[in-house]
């Protein structure tokens, strides 16, 4: 199964008939894609609440891909508003558990921001966090180009494979050691994840100076001979992984929804178990 969705459902405009109020979205969206990453965890661990409506509002079919929370993977700028990182992972998995019981967890994302270097204590900190995570399926982004410097690129793979961890593939701008390239190796059998983040250079390195980063950084439009450079690369990974999970994050100009329905025609998928769409009167 190949499923294709966005990162967040909040901001794609064109998916939604004006006036869709905010709590009726992910509904519709819904009706447009299989998948989505719950960009929200991020900023933090989400009342149970939510995730019991967002079950509710989706087919079972439906996907989630759950992002860790900014405490878990050191982007956090402050203290975290828990007594200890245990209590911190414990919340989470407690928060998540509805997702896991219906069966709609796809993977949770843990994405290291680009000061997380390959290095002894940070290998070691990845052990924790996945013994933390238990029996969840848990995939691995990078942000530092050191993971896959020639020194260190085979061990990282094989880290991941012994560790069982899914292996979250990009596509970003190669802007120097903050950026990591597009390594197509599934580290895992049942499930590996691509989240394409554009290829704006200028707005990935630009956004680390103060500006807007996600009006800046996310700004780019693939080309169709870009997203069939990726028809090809899925076709490989297939043969090699059951489930992939393709996620567009190229939003900061409203482009990821159409890209991603792009790559849907290219891929010719149909999905057959979407929600039923809301039509306008007229």
């Amino acid at each position: 199964m190949i499923y294709i969705g966005l990162t967040g459902w909040g901001d794609h405009d064109s998916l939604y008939p004006p006036g869709l109020a905010a709590k009726d979205k992910l509904q519709e969206y819904a009706a447009h894609f299989p998948t989505v990453e719950v960009d929200s965890y991020f900023y933090a661990i989400q009342p149970r609440q939510n995730v019991e409506k967002w079950i509710h509002e989706t087919p079972n079919s439906f996907r989630f891909v759950v992002k860790a929370y900014q405490g878990m993977t050191g982007h956090e700028r402050g203290p975290i508003p828990y007594s200890s990182k245990e209590e911190m992972f414990a919340a989470f998995l407690d928060s998540i558990e509805p997702f896991i019981q219906s069966g709609k967890l796809a993977m949770v994302l843990f994405q290291f921001p680009p000061w997380f270097d390959c290095r002894r204590e940070h290998v070691t900190y990845l052990r924790w966090c996945k013994a933390r995570m238990k029996e969840v399926p848990v995939a691995l982004e990078f942000r530092h180009r050191s993971w896959f410097s020639p020194r260190f690129y085979a061990k990282t793979l094989q880290f991941m494979t012994d560790e069982g961890w899914i292996h979250s593939i990009c596509d970003e701008p190669q802007a120097g050691e903050g950026s990591i390239p597009t390594v197509l190796y599934p580290t895992n059998a049942e499930k590996t994840l691509i989240r394409l983040h554009g290829r704006n250079v200028y707005g990935w390195n630009k956004a680390t100076s103060g500006e807007n980063w996600r009006a800046v950084r996310y700004l780019y439009r693939y080309r169709e001979d870009e997203l069939r450079e990726w028809v090809a690369h899925i076709e490989t990974l297939k043969t090699k992984t059951k489930d992939i999970y393709v996620l567009f994050n190229n939003n900061s100009g409203g482009d990821a929804a159409d890209n991603a329905k792009q790559l849907i025609r290219l891929l010719g998928i149909e999905y057959t178990d979407l929600a039923p769409r809301q039509l306008d009167l007229f």
